[in-house]
Order: structure tokens, then C-alpha cells, then sequence
């Protein structure tokens, strides 16, 4: 008996040392990860919001506390680009995800032939770079040679200017995000309608409900999460959208085009003003947080 219990106690205790190391293993596993989530993320965002308190003349920075802050707010050229992209997410967004639920819903129909290669047709321009794309609406859209204008032009229609007026340059880089995005948003509505139980619509078919009241009452109500989660995406991507007017228009012409993106980035790059830049990265953070709370205190479900 002495013996079986001397030779299980070694057991035991190499149970007991090896405890803390199989509690601690897991967390070595995701060091890395939590090592370069904050040295990519955490420590850019903390050093931005240190850096806004700065100001930059020069070479030169110089603690300036909430002065970045109070320029942000008496800035005309910030109102203009707040309200250049308030223009684009209030009328572009809504028209962009009601052509995607559209099509959605077209391309879910069985009557559709061919349809995985339609919807692979839809969804490709979302897999264009967005410098590709922009470069291709720039040579489409060119008041002078441009392709769109001679096409025009077959039909009697004098040329649009469409890079070079307020109005036309505004319409066109709506039109270059509409092409790009709504084959991509139309995908998710299409994988959400494809979940919805077929038995809803039979029970609306037997109550005399057509196509537009099935529509409303059936597709509409099962879209909803998934239009809560394409319209926050569209309102967060509009609120950063940089490449767009960057490569189609520069901001011009007149400023019409320029988003906060791009006035950041002009900032941050081209004057080299970081501080200015920050504070402006930081006032946009918390726009997109309040519209968030927003859109969800709207759309979301309720209990």
C-alpha cells in the first residue's frame, strides 16, 4: 500500500506543476495578435489624439491643448467638406441600396436564367481597385474625349461637363459609387433573401396579398437587419471616402467634391499640418459614432 502510494504521489505532483502552465498557454497563443493589434491600432489611435494638441508650424510642434479643436469649428473649408459629404450619404446611400434591394430581388427571382453568372456580373466591380475604377470613370467622364460624352454626342446631346461644373462633378462621382458598390450591397440583401422562409410568402400569396404588398410586408420586414447593416457600413465608408474624389475630381471643381476625407489627408500630407489632421480624424470618429447610435436607436430591433 506504502508503495502504490509513493509511486502515485510523483504523479499528483507533475499534475500540480503543469496546472498554471495550461492556464497561461492559451494567452501565449494570442500575444501575437494582441502585440499587433496594439502596436497597429491602439497606439496610432492614442498617438493621433496626443498629436491633435499640437500645432505644426514647420518643423516645429508646439502643445496647443484644445486649439486644433476650436480651428476645426470657425473652419469654412470643413463646414464645405462636412457638407459636400453630408449631400453625398443623404441622397447617394438611400438611392444606392434601394437599386441593390432591387436587384436583389430581381436576381432572386427562379425565373432568371443564368443567374450565377449574372450576380458574379454585378458583384466584380466591387473587386475593382478603387484607384483603377476612379482612373476609368476619369477617362469615361472626360468633358473633352471622354467616351460617355461622344456616346452622348451620337444622339444629338451637346457634351456634359461632367469633371469640370459643380452640379455634373457631384452627379459623377455619384455615379462612380452607385457602379461600384451597389452589386455588393445588392449580394448581401440577395444571401438574406435567400433565408427568408418561403412559407411567409405562401401565407401572404392565400391572403390576397400581390406582389407589391408582399413586397412591403414580407420582404421589407425580413430585409431589415441586413439594411441596418448595409446603411451603417455605406454611412461609416461615405463619411472616410477619399480615393474617389482624390482620383476623379482632386475636391474641385470649386471645392464640390471635397469630403472630410480628402481635407484630412490634404492636411495631414500636402501642408504636413498632423496636428490639424488629428483633430479633424477625431471630429469625424465621433460624427460616425453619433450617427451609429442613431441608425440603431432607428432601425433596430425591438424588444
Amino acid at each position: 500500500m506504502t508503495a502504490l502510494a509513493s509511486r502515485a504521489a510523483p504523479a499528483k505532483a507533475t499534475r500540480v506543476r503543469r496546472l498554471p502552465a495550461m492556464k497561461v498557454a492559451p494567452y501565449l497563443w494570442v500575444l501575437p495578435a494582441v502585440a499587433l493589434f496594439a502596436i497597429f491600432k491602439i497606439y496610432p489611435i492614442v498617438w493621433s489624439f496626443w498629436l491633435s494638441l499640437f500645432r505644426t508650424d514647420g518643423a516645429l510642434q508646439t502643445f496647443a491643448g484644445a486649439a486644433n479643436y476650436q480651428r476645426l469649428v470657425a473652419d469654412p473649408l470643413f463646414w464645405t467638406a462636412l457638407r459636400n459629404t453630408g449631400v453625398i450619404l443623404v441622397v447617394q446611400v438611400p438611392l444606392m441600396l434601394a437599386v441593390a434591394v432591387a436587384l436583389a430581388v430581381a436576381l432572386n427571382s427562379p425565373l432568371l436564367r443564368f443567374r450565377g453568372f449574372i450576380r458574379l456580373g454585378f458583384f466584380l466591380p466591387m473587386i475593382t481597385g478603387l484607384v483603377a475604377y476612379g482612373l476609368l470613370f476619369a477617362v469615361l467622364l472626360n468633358p473633352q474625349s471622354g467616351l460617355v460624352n461622344w456616346v452622348l454626342g451620337l444622339a444629338g446631346i451637346p457634351p456634359v461637363p461632367w469633371l469640370t461644373d459643380t452640379l455634373w462633378a457631384r452627379i459623377a462621382l455619384g455615379l462612380a459609387l452607385t457602379w461600384h458598390y451597389t452589386g455588393y450591397n445588392a449580394v448581401i440583401f440577395l444571401s438574406r433573401l435567400q433565408a427568408l422562409p418561403k412559407d411567409l410568402y405562401d401565407a401572404a400569396a392565400v391572403d390576397g396579398a400581390g406582389g407589391w404588398h408582399r413586397f412591403r410586408h414580407v420582404t421589407v420586414p425580413g430585409l431589415r437587419p441586413v439594411i441596418l447593416l448595409t446603411l451603417v457600413m455605406s454611412t461609416i465608408g461615405t463619411l472616410q471616402l477619399f480615393d474617389e474624389p482624390y482620383v476623379l475630381t482632386n475636391g474641385g471643381p470649386d471645392n464640390s467634391t471635397l469630403t472630410v476625407g480628402l481635407y484630412l489627408y490634404n492636411n495631414g500630407f500636402r501642408y504636413l499640418d498632423f496636428g490639424y489632421a488629428s483633430a479633424i480624424a477625431y471630429a469625424l470618429a465621433v460624427i460616425i459614432g453619433i450617427l451609429g447610435i442613431v441608425q440603431f436607436r432607428v432601425l433596430g430591433e425591438r424588444t
